[in-house]
C-alpha cells in the first residue's frame, strides 16, 4: 500500500517539484499552500495532486489540516516541511512583525506540523520528516537575520529530533538549497545574477528545483533508513560544510 505524503508550501517553487516526484515514486501525495489560491488551482488540475490551504504558522490550523488529509488520504508517514516566507530587511530596521513572520512561518511551522504526526509514526514505527533549511542557515545572510535564524533553527530541530526518533524507526534529516531555479530568483535583475551569484557557485548554474525534490524522494524512502540527523547541502559548491 502506498505512503501518504505531505508537503508544506507544496504547490509552487520547489515544493511543487517535491509533490510531483513523490507522487511519480509511488506514494499518494497531498500540498499544503497558505494564501495563493490561483497557483494551488492550477496546480491541483495539471497534477491531480488535493491541495488543502492553512496557515502553517498556527498550532490550531495544522491540526486541523492535518486531521482534514488524513481522513482524506490515510496516516502521514512523509512529512516535507518546505513551507517557508521572507521578510528581507537589515536587521536594525527589522520590526517585530517582520521578525515574527518568519520565525514562525519557517520555523516554528516544524513543531506546528511535525507535532500533529510524529506519535502516529511512532505508534507505527515508521516515519520520515525532511526539513528544507536553507544555506541562508548555515553561513548567514546580509539583510535575512530573521530568516537565518530560523533556518538555522530548522538543522537544529532535525538534529535534536532525530535523535530522540531514531529507535522508533523515524528519520528526521534537513535539505539546504542553495541559489534554485525558482520563481523568486528569477525575479533577481539579469545583471546582478550574472555578476554577484553565479561567480559564487562553482558548478556555475542554478540549482533546479527537481533537483532538490530528488533528494527529498531518497531520504523518503524505506531504504534510507539508516540516515537520520543530516543536513544535505545542494547548493553547487557555494559553501561547503
Amino acid at each position: 500500500m502506498a505512503r501518504v505524503a505531505l508537503v508544506t508550501g507544496g504547490t509552487r517553487g520547489i515544493g511543487a517539484s517535491i509533490c510531483k516526484a513523490l507522487k511519480a515514486a509511488g506514494y499518494k501525495v497531498a500540498a499544503n499552500y497558505g494564501g495563493n489560491d490561483t497557483a494551488a488551482e492550477k496546480f491541483k488540475s495539471e497534477t491531480g495532486i488535493p491541495v488543502h490551504k492553512w496557515d502553517v504558522s498556527s498550532f490550531e490550523a495544522c491540526a486541523e489540516g492535518v486531521k482534514k488529509v488524513e481522513e482524506e488520504l490515510g496516516p502521514i508517514e512523509i512529512l516535507v516541511n518546505n513551507a517557508g516566507i521572507t521578510r528581507d530587511t537589515a536587521f536594525h530596521k527589522m520590526s517585530l512583525e517582520q521578525w515574527n513572520a518568519v520565525i514562525n512561518t519557517n520555523l516554528g511551522s516544524l513543531f506546528n506540523m511535525t507535532r500533529q504526526v510524529i506519535e502516529g509514526m511512532r505508534g507505527r514505527k515508521f516515519g520520515r520528516v525532511i526539513n528544507i533549511s536553507s544555506i541562508n542557515g548555515q553561513k548567514g545572510q546580509f539583510g535575512q537575520v530573521n530568516y537565518s535564524a530560523a533556518k538555522a533553527g530548522d538543522i537544529g530541530f532535525t538534529k535534536a529530533l532525530a535523535l530522540e526518533t531514531a529507535k522508533a524507526g523515524i528519520t528526521v534529516n534537513a535539505i539546504c538549497p542553495g541559489y534554485i531555479n525558482t520563481e523568486m530568483v528569477q525575479a533577481v535583475p539579469k545583471d546582478v545574477l550574472e555578476k554577484n551569484i553565479l561567480p559564487l557557485i562553482p558548478v556555475g548554474r542554478l540549482g533546479e528545483p527537481e533537483e532538490i525534490a530528488r533528494a527529498v524522494v531518497f531520504l523518503a524512502a524505506d531504504d534510507a533508513g539508516a540516515i537520520t540527523g543530516s543536513t544535505l547541502t545542494v547548493n553547487g559548491g557555494q559553501y561547503m560544510v
